[in-house]
């Protein structure tokens, strides 16, 4: 009888062993997207309700802005600009709001690069590599993000992302239609948490008076 015991138990043992090496099995290592959009805290994003901010470009003396009220939830757009006010659906739209529209993918792109790693279809991303960045002038992680030339406001088009051992982003490189040359090079800087969410307020371009920068930012959460 102890030895019938003895058996069961090492039985017991061997089957929740196996169990357990199943289970580590199957949980598939992070992407390297997903690494950096975590590092965002993109883990957080599920509680998000609501984000309203103010997208702002200054040069010099030269002051452009509009504000942005998006409904996560219900996909509810409200676009604020000097001249006018328009509220939308994203699911619901026409031609009339195609401009607006793409003004809001835009602006929210800027705010949410991270994210939209993991959002995006008809998106390639390379392996990362050591590269010097074009501003800092310092070693970092480079990934180049490669859109496909179909679907989208702008397809085609590249980023070469540049990022730390922490996987926050710090520089980009923005390549129109996957050109050779940059169209343009920015920072990520500035960074600030809004309820989990870690956002670079500030993106400037190197040796001119130039910055792409985020005001009046709000994050709502659900309450459970």
């Amino acid at each position: 009888m102890k030895k019938f015991i003895f058996i069961a138990l090492i039985f017991s043992v061997s089957l929740s062993c196996k169990q357990k090496q199943e289970k580590v099995a199957d949980i598939k290592p992070l992407t390297i997207a997903e690494k950096i959009a975590n590092a965002h805290g993109f883990e957080n994003w599920k509680h998000v309700t609501s984000i309203h901010f103010t997208f702002n470009v200054d040069k010099d003396s030269i002051h452009f802005e509009r504000t942005w009220a998006w409904n996560t939830k219900t996909s509810d757009v409200l676009a604020i600009n000097k001249k006018d006010t328009i509220s939308y659906n994203r699911a619901k739209i026409d031609s009339t709001l195609t401009k607006v529209d793409s003004g809001f993918i835009n602006d929210k792109y800027w705010l949410l690069v991270p994210f939209q790693l993991v959002w995006d279809t008809g998106l390639n991303i390379s392996e990362p590599i050591k590269e010097i960045a074009p501003i800092s002038k310092t070693e970092m992680n480079k990934i180049t993000l490669t859109y496909s030339e179909k679907g989208g406001y702008t397809p085609g088009d590249a980023y070469d992302i540049y990022y730390g051992s922490d996987y926050l982003i710090k520089e980009w490189i923005f390549r129109e239609g996957n050109s050779n040359e940059p169209s343009m090079i920015t920072t990520f800087e500035n960074y600030k948490d809004f309820n989990g969410i870690k956002i670079a307020l500030d993106h400037k371009k190197a040796d001119t008076n130039w910055n792409l920068n985020f005001t009046n930012i709000k994050i709502e959460l659900d309450q459970d």
